[in-house]
């Protein structure tokens, strides 16, 4: 798999980055200036890149297991996701923040079958998405339903953030909630008026 990977890198190396030579070039000489922080998911099958077409430069990352949000107060000490918050928020002043779930998400099936051997860091990490579990049966529409749940959690705890809050009441900045269908390659997307996640339609003429 590794020689494979080095084989990618030669061939991103010789194509795509021979054609955009010019665009890495500036995203050196003028920085970065995105305008979505793109919270998604760590499963190997979500790449936010893929998933929206953006270039190099157009997106800030960040993905860990589950799309997850621990509250500001949560632990004693530094942590990668209020570090990237912060970054994003304040220093990026991105426009936007895509909170992305999807389909068939292992960390959410966890919260009804906790995976066996799983360490003391990837429990507590998990019981993040604890509010978003639903009473009953685990059945494949449950998942469908807790995984949407947990992205309007995660929204709610970006809002406990107070430099995110700060930024949303002014109207500086927008948070969306997206959930990824893989199988159907569909994104539907939180309407945050009536809580119903809806089918993205692309506008005409657009690619």
């Amino acid at each position: 798999m590794t020689d494979e990977l080095l084989d990618g890198l030669g061939n991103f190396r010789s194509g795509y980055f021979a054609e955009h030579r010019e665009e890495y070039r500036d995203l050196v000489s003028d920085g970065q200036h995105p305008r979505t922080f793109f919270v998604g998911c760590s499963d190997s099958r979500v790449s936010p890149q893929l998933l929206t077409g953006a270039a190099p430069g157009e997106l800030f990352v960040l993905r860990n297991v589950g799309n997850l949000i621990p509250p500001p107060h949560k632990g004693g000490g530094p942590h990668g996701v209020s570090a990237a918050i912060e970054y994003a928020v304040d220093l990026l002043e991105v426009e936007e923040i895509i909170v992305c779930g999807h389909s068939h998400c292992g960390a959410v099936r966890a919260l009804y079958d906790p995976p066996d051997g799983a360490s003391q860091n990837l429990r507590e990490w998990l019981e993040l998405a604890g509010p978003a579990r639903i009473p009953g049966p685990c059945t494949e529409a449950t998942l469908r339903e807790t995984e949407r749940r947990s992205v309007q959690l995660q929204l709610q705890r970006l809002l406990e953030f107070p430099n995110v809050r700060r930024r949303v009441d002014a109207g500086s900045l927008e948070l969306q909630g997206w959930h990824y269908v893989i199988e159907k390659g569909e994104v539907h997307i939180l309407n945050v008026s009536t809580g119903d996640f809806v089918p993205h339609r692309p506008r005409v003429g657009v690619r």
